[in-house]
């Protein structure tokens, strides 16, 4: 059983996507040979995509943009569609599995993201397994200490089982959409005060700059010598 684990997030460093694959990892089947991708701006080699069409299976870890797949990965996917199609012989039936998170705090934000590799597995003659969609993403770095399956990570242990228990099984299950086991008013309330205000702060903004509406006089942020900047 070869498994390729793929991370789609287009940031550098420590990603969402990687806290996800990481907890997944130990969950998959011992026997299975798992290979790892990281999709970037520098587009996969060829021969990097003849391996993931030899793949049993491809996880896919990936946030949500705009609704939808971030341009890099939609690259990846697109280049391996028009391998199928321009293949003569037709590739192994390849099973095609999905983690979506996204900064909103309902998971079900990432349904449409879902549709859309449900639909990228049949243009290639894939096998879509299952996905789940897990909403507000960016709390995964401040609990990363807290075991999968306990406190607010309990809903993200029931969807990697959900997930797990496809690739055991080798069918397909319906897709799985939650949210960490967290008051929504105090995710919202810490949210604003720890990571909006205060990248608002590093940026030389206040908060009131960040509920500004289209067509509001710019804001004026200082620069060195004593210049101001129009943004």
């Amino acid at each position: 059983m070869n498994i390729a684990l793929i991370n789609g997030s287009p940031k550098g460093g420590a990603t969402n996507s990687g806290f996800l694959l990481e907890k997944l990892r130990p969950l998959l089947p011992q026997e299975a040979a798992i290979s790892t991708y990281r999709i970037g701006p520098k587009a996969l080699k060829n021969e990097q995509y003849l391996e993931l069409l030899a793949m049993d299976m491809l996880v896919l870890a990936f946030p949500l943009y705009f609704d939808a797949i971030p341009s890099h990965l939609l690259r990846m996917l697109t280049e391996m569609e028009r391998s199928t199609q321009s293949s003569n012989q037709r590739p192994q039936t390849v099973r095609v599995y999905a983690m979506i998170n996204n900064g909103f705090f309902e998971g079900d934000q990432c349904k449409l993201a879902v549709e859309l590799i449900r639909n990228w597995c049949e243009r290639c003659g894939f096998m879509f397994g299952t996905a789940f969609g897990h909403g507000a993403g960016e709390m995964f770095g401040s609990v990363g200490h807290v075991p999968v399956g306990s406190g607010p990570l309990k809903n993200l242990g029931l969807a990697l089982e959900h997930l797990v228990g496809s690739i055991r099984s080798g069918e397909s299950t319906e897709p799985f959409f939650t949210q960490p086991n967290f008051p929504r008013g105090l995710w919202k309330l810490s949210s604003t005060q720890l990571f909006w205000n205060a990248t608002a702060k590093k940026n030389s903004l206040k908060p009131k700059d960040l509920r500004r509406r289209p067509g509001m006089p710019p804001i004026r942020l200082p620069q060195s010598g004593g210049k101001r900047q129009d943004v």
